[in-house]
């Protein structure tokens, strides 16, 4: 009789440590979704405070980055290939991705002629939803290095100048946080679809919609 009940404590203790192992696996798995595209951080890193000027003049502040998932992409107006090749993927996958409340920010890293009247006009060219920041080069200078973009300004023949600039799109969930990044080459349908796997985690509002 001990025999039999020791079995089936035994038994058991398995069966429960079986669903203890599958539930840790599952939380696990929650914790990090799975990108075919991009690097999920493993440890979400918070936007810092900042003041700029967003396309219709208006202050923009950290606190205007909560509520809603976004995509950044720091570049300038004037860039000859890799800002307008990317914002052209971007406003696809805003629509594929098809998440609820799913923003792109644009932020200018050449506020000298990226004033906010152009800077619309060249990001709603893309995309009519699509946002523009720019304004004092110090805080400018400040939040790229936040988000860990290089940038230089390169002088050209003729007194003209170019910005050199990390080519990186940011993921920041509902609370204003860094979650994930993605590099070059960037791929419309693997970028749209890591962003839909990657929806549960980007906020209690955002969700992919089908």
């Amino acid at each position: 009789m001990r025999l039999l009940r020791a079995r089936w404590l035994l038994a058991a203790a398995a069966v429960c440590a079986g669903l203890a192992g599958f539930w840790i696996a599952r939380e696990l798995d929650r914790e990090a979704p799975q990108l075919a595209s991009g690097t999920w951080l493993p440890q979400a890193k918070p936007v810092i405070d900042f003041q700029l000027t967003d396309t219709a003049g208006r202050a923009f502040t950290r606190r205007d980055l909560a509520g809603a998932p976004t995509l950044v992409f720091f570049g300038f107006t004037h860039c000859p290939d890799v800002c307008p090749t990317t914002l052209v993927k971007l406003a696809q996958v805003r629509r594929r991705a098809a998440i609820t409340g799913l923003r792109v920010l644009f932020v200018s890293v050449d506020p000298q002629r990226d004033t906010p009247a152009p800077l619309g006009q060249y990001v709603h060219a893309f995309d009519p939803q699509f946002q523009g920041l720019t304004g004092d080069p110090k805080t400018i200078e400040r939040l790229a290095a936040n988000f860990a973009v290089a940038v230089q300004r390169v002088e050209l023949p003729g007194g003209d100048y170019t910005m050199d600039h990390s080519a990186v799109v940011f993921v920041l969930d509902d609370a204003a946080r860094i979650v994930a990044v993605f590099t070059p080459p960037f791929d419309v349908a693997a970028l749209s679809a890591d962003l839909a796997r990657a929806a549960p985690w980007l906020g209690t509002h955002a969700r992919a919609t089908t």
